[in-house]
């Protein structure tokens, strides 16, 4: 039988946010990461948070974006949830509201089978501060996991979702098993489970007990 897993990135399979890793060259990590927080609790709208953190980034070296986002901790066990994963029927996917600078190369790494996430603009090399994708809105999960699902012919009942902050909440929202990983209190609420352990190896301790 066919399922879906499908991950949030950034403090998910990611041990961090990317945005603040890329705003410490630039000496704005406290200023972006403040927004962050704020945006994951579902105290400010996601679109204006991630464009007005983005726009802070105008300047930065694409050369440098890209060094750095090679280099992202993963979360303890994220190698191992996704093998896991696919051993047991599920295609494994990625939603991000973050950048495919980031997804990509780690998604490739993981054995990831697909990446959804945004892509920063940038002009000569240089980030323009602006970005623009498919994951820019708070409910955009939601409308890619029932695309997912479609595509797939996969239903609610086999479909697995984990994620950290408010932005996950529009892809809770059509799973049956949904796993709070390290997470928002916003997002516990509509969680069937929640990790609250940095390992991500504790998600196959739910999917084999379902």
């Amino acid at each position: 039988m066919s399922k879906l897993a499908v991950f949030d990135f950034d403090s998910t399979l990611m041990d961090g946010e990317t945005i603040d890793f890329l705003a410490a060259p630039l000496g704005l990590e406290v200023q972006v990461a403040s927004i962050t927080e704020r945006a994951m609790a579902g105290e400010l709208d996601f679109y204006k948070s991630l464009r007005a953190r983005v726009a802070l980034l105008e300047g930065l070296e694409e050369e440098k974006v890209n060094a750095i986002c090679n280099d992202l901790p993963m979360m303890p066990g994220a190698a191992e949830v996704v093998a896991g994963l696919k051993e047991r029927g599920y295609t494994v996917v990625c939603f991000s509201g973050g950048f495919r600078n980031a997804t990509k190369p780690a998604c490739e790494r993981l054995g990831i089978n697909a990446d959804f996430s945004n892509f920063l603009h940038a002009e000569n090399g240089v980030l323009t501060g602006e970005v623009g994708g498919e994951m820019m809105y708070s409910n955009a999960k939601g409308d890619m996991i029932v695309r997912m699902q479609g595509l797939l012919g996969i239903g609610r009942e086999n479909t697995l979702v984990v994620g950290d902050g408010a932005n996950d909440l529009s892809m809770f929202a059509h799973a049956d098993t949904r796993v709070a990983f390290c997470a928002k209190p916003v997002l516990k609420e509509a969680a069937t489970h929640c990790v609250d352990t940095k390992d991500l190896r504790e998600i196959l301790k739910v999917v084999d007990a379902i």
